[in-house]
């Protein structure tokens, strides 16, 4: 029976996909749940699966192809067995011997555990199952994954290196290469364009003393990974904290404009900046207002082991009141972010360098980084900027404001 291969269903933010990647060819046999075609959007790449064991039969949108929610991609002969040389007859006996017993040792498995697995690398078979008739669970394969975790580490397989944006040529080529952008690269070209063209952007700055914050950081940090199982303390969930309490001083920084309306929104959704082998992503921290410093950086570090996977999701980009950017891990001194429409403002962190200062009256070395806010005029005048900015820096320098409120 042949089944239809569809493209996902794309949320509304997202019109169209292109196919990035056949991980099939026709004729070649697949698995329930194995991993097909990848489908690239302007945010994310989205997987699709197979529906049941058989054989890819036909591929109707090739690599490269534009494609809509829901299209034809290809179909899936369902239940077919990939062709294979032709066996010696007095082999033919044997092999269907060893069928039966070769399925045997097959683990059965749900959809969702049997994903949960692959996406860990982890073999089904070594399970033992705890569902009817010897089922493995989704729970079975979560206790797997932790144990896993706790088992001592192997030496790591080194990673695929990722496919070169731009090609490497040999010293005295004069030769020229042309290739198309990607999907992701296109939209972040058409927003910044866009951010430009539509907004009165400007970008105030000002400096922050790092001292308080690291000495913080330094006394507390094993503890914190101890206490909040393996979270390491960064610098992040400082800037978020701080610039939170600095969104509710000052509502229209977190505000956005809708046509002729501003829209002021009573939660902080914190954009944090990641970098991946597709570009710079920005998935969103959710009501930052009501998380810890744990969760901050357990969150961050989520999205970043995603984003270097590229398994992100739309919903985990999508949205946003604010964005915070750090090109300072990258050692950039100073910069001036773009705005991420709809939002009025992004916050720019930078590298933190060992600075002589100027400290009631005597001059001393201090860390010290640049901070730089860009923000929309139309909706932020330069006093509230400005007075945004210095709050951030206040809360930095003295982080225990943090705690108190104040």
């Amino acid at each position: 029976m042949a089944i239809e291969i569809k493209a996902p269903t794309f949320p509304e933010s997202v019109a169209d996909g292109t196919v990035a990647t056949w991980h099939k060819k026709p004729g070649d046999a697949v698995k329930r749940d194995e991993l097909i075609v990848d489908i690239e959007t302007d945010k994310v790449v989205m997987e699709v699966l197979a529906e049941t064991d058989g054989v890819l039969a036909e591929i109707v949108k090739n690599e490269g192809d534009t494609v809509l929610s829901g299209e034809l991609l290809g179909k899936l002969n369902a239940g077919a067995a990939a062709a294979a040389p032709a066996a010696a007859p007095a082999a033919a006996p044997a092999a269907q011997a060893a069928a039966p017993a070769a399925a045997a040792d097959d683990a059965i498995l749900s959809p969702a555990a049997r994903k949960l697995a692959e996406e860990n690398g982890i073999n089904p078979n070594s399970i033992a199952g705890t569902g009817k008739g010897g089922r493995v669970t989704k729970e079975d394969v979560v206790a797997a994954v932790e144990a896993k975790k706790n088992a001592p580490a192997a030496p790591a397989a080194k990673p695929a290196a990722p496919a070169a944006e731009a090609p490497v040529f040999a010293a005295g080529d004069r030769v020229e290469k042309r290739v198309p952008m990607t999907r992701l690269r296109a939209k972040v070209a058409e927003r910044l364009v866009e951010a430009q063209s539509t907004m009165a952007m400007l970008t105030t700055f000002n400096e922050v003393d790092m001292t308080e914050v690291m000495a913080l950081r330094s006394k507390y940090k094993d503890l914190f990974e101890k206490t909040h199982n393996g979270v390491r303390l960064g610098f992040m969930s400082f800037f978020v904290k701080a610039s939170v309490e600095a969104l509710k001083r000052f509502p229209a920084v977190n505000a956005s404009i809708d046509g002729n309306d501003i829209v002021y929104h009573g939660y902080q959704d914190i954009g944090v900046a990641v970098s991946s082998d597709r570009g710079l992503v920005v998935p969103v921290l959710r009501n930052a207002e009501l998380m810890s410093l744990a969760e901050v950086e357990s969150g961050i570090a989520t999205f970043g082991k995603k984003a270097r996977e590229g398994k992100l999701s739309i919903d985990e980009m999508t949205g946003g009141t604010f964005t915070i950017t750090n090109g300072g891990t990258f050692g950039s001194m100073m910069s001036t972010p773009i705005v991420n429409p709809p939002q009025a403002a992004i916050l720019g962190m930078h590298n933190i360098i060992q600075r002589p200062m100027a400290i009631n009256g005597q001059v001393v070395i201090r860390p010290m980084m640049y901070l730089a806010l860009s923000y929309d005029h139309r909706l932020i005048d330069g006093k509230e900027a400005v007075s945004f900015l210095v709050t951030i820096k206040n809360l930095l320098e003295d982080p225990a404001r943090l705690l108190l409120d104040i």
